[in-house]
């Protein structure tokens, strides 16, 4: 619905948005049965690696919604992919800080999708978008590689702050990286079985 965004917008504006909610208004938390914690609390997790593969395309494109599989602006310019591995990395092993059983596990994390929102749709759009996060994710022995878990696939979507909110939110000294490292973070830890289920969907004009 157009009446999500605030005052006067131009044709090219409506465009973006309506094709934005044309990408699928369904968003959600998901994975497969969660790990049972009598197996998960029998690992310890030493490392956590995140492949970002070659083919993902990165967007440095000022819209309200690139076409791209990596969308990601907080950061200053550089390598992007580099960027969101790192975001990942560090909620997944915050997910996994509690572990610490006598089987050193690692976890295998390959990125399907991340798509933060710009700073153009942060500015435009007023209660919507959608910060789009999908990947796979196994857990592994440590010494030998056996996969114990997985692979996965994951989704840690989280409703993303627009317009005025996005203003009072960074007032605040938040960001998006707070927002999309708390998701992940508790996406990751329901499926370990460390933490509470997060599972759900929500809807809201995103992509």
């Amino acid at each position: 619905m157009l009446t999500t965004l605030k005052g006067f917008v131009r044709p090219a504006a409506i465009a973006a948005v309506m094709l934005l909610a044309g990408c699928g208004s369904t968003f959600r938390i998901s994975y497969d049965t969660p790990i049972e914690p009598a197996v998960s609390r029998g690992w310890t997790v030493t490392e956590v690696r995140v492949t970002v593969p070659d083919e993902l395309e990165v967007s440095e494109q000022k819209s309200i919604f690139p076409q791209a599989d990596i969308v990601w602006r907080e950061d200053p310019e550089g390598d992007r992919k580099a960027q969101v591995a790192a975001i990942i990395r560090d909620a997944a092993s915050e997910a996994a800080a509690p572990l610490n059983g006598p089987r050193a596990v690692a976890i295998d994390i390959t990125l399907q999708r991340f798509h933060a929102l710009t700073f153009e749709a942060e500015r435009r759009l007023e209660d919507a978008g959608v910060h789009n996060t999908i990947f796979t994710a196994s857990v592994v022995d440590a010494a030998s590689g056996a996969i114990l878990v997985g692979p996965t696939e994951i989704h840690a979507d989280a409703a993303a702050f627009s317009g005025p909110k996005a203003v009072e939110y960074r007032r605040q000294g938040a960001t998006q990286k707070d927002v999309i490292t708390t998701a992940i973070r508790r996406t990751i830890a329901g499926w370990l079985g460390v933490g509470p289920d997060p599972r759900g969907e929500f809807n809201r004009i995103g992509g």
